[in-house]
């Protein structure tokens, strides 16, 4: 059945805009005039997409970023030009709690002192996300989990748009709040959620009207105090707010997930990542689980299955994901930067023959275990090059659970100019070099884009 069907929109029916934590203007409500702040510039979209919309709709808008302006790049000047107050390097009390509603980057901690007085003051608080759920008028898709998700996001964008319009963003780089004007109820729009999104959209009680977790491994523990169920609780967040009509698509092979099943008030599908394999121009197994979750999404949408197949066969690596950087001597080279979590690691050699690919990985440090990182690398791995915060922590996995007769070669390295030059040296043709970090990249670089950028300059 199609999910246009009885004109749905983006909102549930049972959606409880405004609700909790002073969550300010609701659904309609003007902005103009009003005071707002956006706590939390960002370098990925989110922050600029909901500074400039604001200033559109005429709100007083200040932005407020510990981050020099040095740091923070074309945005600045994109603000400035806008007539929005910029405040950076340093967060004024005033802009918290004179404001009447403020706009809170995901990555900015909920526990931060001047985010916990203007709450207790009564200021508002929302998200860009928030904003742009509470005003979309087309079905909305939501994506999340820990490995898959922006893959499986742009499988899913492709899939739809053999039968509509369709507006693709969130956690994959880009805010849809400028696009507004041009979404009609009979688009879709695709968004990828991270943890950090879904945390807030409590604040107005929405959830996409179809909902698809990937799976859900451990990732940001540091953000969630150690805690697995922490994080896997704030995913939750994507069907909590569902109603009778709406659709939660789960994995079957996910362990933790599957029982989710059970505490949605949507109806629930399934997909299965051992599915028979389909046509794919991207590699590994990894891939085939996406394009699995991606045709459960098409069903919902009446999209038939040959058409969904052919959309899939065009969709090609995203950067910074499995991207075949170039082949040097017989040496491949593959930048899969944004893998910021053990199990995207683990995916990531499984999609190479095992004995032929040098990893590099290592980085800042989300407190999460590398037991079984360590144990894929022993046996999967020819070498090891461990780089960053992480870099000893990861050797030490490896060392640790080598079973017998499992021995690739281990290095650690300082930085990625030095780990990309030893992986040089162990590889010899027909091997594979690849990036694949395991972990964030805040200890050496300012986000994972950089990273693989290096890593790219440094190969060719």
């Amino acid at each position: 059945m199609d999910i246009l069907a009885g004109d749905m929109s983006g909102v549930s029916e049972n959606s409880s805009v405004g609700s909790g934590l002073g969550s300010g203007p609701g659904l309609g409500s003007s902005l103009a005039g009003l005071r707002v702040t956006v706590v939390g510039l960002g370098r990925f979209g989110g922050g600029l997409g909901a500074a400039s919309w604001l200033c559109s709709q005429g709100a007083r808008v200040t932005v407020s970023d510990m981050a020099r302006a040095d740091s923070l790049g074309d945005s600045v000047r994109q603000l400035a030009e806008l007539g929005a107050k910029l405040h950076l390097g340093s967060h004024e009390r005033a802009d918290f709690l004179q404001a009447d509603l403020l706009v809170v980057n995901p990555a900015v901690p909920k526990d931060m002192p001047l985010l916990v007085e203007a709450e207790r003051a009564g200021v508002g608080r929302t998200s860009e996300i928030n904003l742009f759920l509470q005003r979309c008028p087309a079905p909305v898709v939501g994506i999340t989990g820990s490995v898959g998700k922006s893959t499986t996001t742009v499988m899913v964008g492709e899939i739809l748009g053999t039968s509509r319009a369709v507006h693709v963003g969130g956690n994959i780089g880009k805010s849809l709040l400028g696009e507004l004007p041009a979404i009609k109820p009979s688009h879709a729009v695709v968004l990828e959620l991270s943890s950090f999104q879904l945390e807030d959209t409590p604040i107005v009680g929405i959830s996409p009207a179809v909902a698809l977790v990937t799976n859900v491994f451990e990732n940001h523990l540091d953000r969630y105090a150690g805690s697995l169920q922490a994080y896997a609780d704030a995913k939750k967040n994507i069907f909590r707010f569902q109603g009778p009509d709406d659709v939660l698509i789960l994995n079957r092979r996910c362990e933790l997930t599957a029982g989710w099943a059970a505490e949605t008030p949507s109806r629930v599908d399934w997909f299965d990542p051992q599915a028979e394999p389909v046509e794919l121009a991207l590699p590994g197994q990894h891939n085939q689980a996406n394009a699995q979750g991606a045709l459960a999404v098409a069903k919902h949408f009446d999209i038939d299955r040959p058409e969904a197949l052919a959309a899939l066969a065009r969709v090609r690596s995203l950067p910074h994901r499995l991207e075949f950087v170039g082949e040097i001597d017989g040496v491949r080279f593959f930048n899969d930067s944004k893998c910021t979590t053990p199990a995207g690691a683990v995916v990531a050699l499984e999609s190479f023959q095992p004995g032929r690919c040098v990893i590099l990985m290592g980085g800042y440090d989300k407190a999460v275990n590398f037991d079984a990182l360590g144990a894929k690398a022993a046996g999967q791995a020819k070498g090891v090059v461990a780089f960053g915060q992480t870099g000893g922590a990861i050797i030490s996995a490896v060392r640790r659970n080598a079973k017998p007769g499992q021995a690739p070669a281990l290095a650690e390295a300082a930085d990625l100019p030095e780990a990309v030059k030893v992986a040089k040296t162990l590889a010899k043709p027909g091997d594979v070099i690849l990036l694949s970090p395991a972990c964030a990249s805040y200890d050496q670089f300012d986000n994972y884009q950089r990273r693989g950028e290096m890593f790219a300059e440094l190969v060719l």
